[in-house]
């Protein structure tokens, strides 16, 4: 069992930010710490599949003209690609996010979501005079 721990060092570890990141997703309050959980969250997924499309001993999938054949194991491409793309979107995401936190909290001067839902905290941008 002591043996495997090494071998699926990787997996653990994906599996430990997973948990933490929807944890705190769910647990907290404060918007910006919801945040936190998601970033948390998805650098979980992406060490997952970086773990999982590794192949020990692979070389790049290039073919040689000589051979038409791939004689080694080769890496997988595909979770690189998803895992890169995924980077992307989530920094976007991340960014969107905390724009919209800072709107909200200029608005109601909180960023509990709680406070927020129930309405008991004050607008403090001046209403339009009518």
């Amino acid at each position: 069992m002591a043996e495997m721990i090494p071998a699926r060092g990787y997996e653990i570890t994906a599996a430990l930010l997973i948990g933490l990141g929807l944890l705190n997703l769910i647990l907290q309050r404060n918007l910006i710490k919801k945040s936190l959980g998601i970033n948390l969250f998805s650098t979980g997924i992406y060490l997952l599949f970086g773990t999982r499309g590794f192949v020990d001993g692979g070389t790049p999938p290039i073919v040689d003209p000589e051979s038409l054949s791939l004689a080694e194991p080769v890496t997988n491409l595909i979770p690189t690609g998803l895992i890169l793309t995924g980077i992307v979107v989530s920094v976007s995401v991340t960014a969107f996010f905390l724009a919209v936190a800072l709107r909200i909290y200029g608005a109601y001067g909180t960023l509990n979501v709680d406070e927020i839902a129930a309405g008991h905290v004050q607008r403090t941008k001046a209403e339009p005079e009518s």
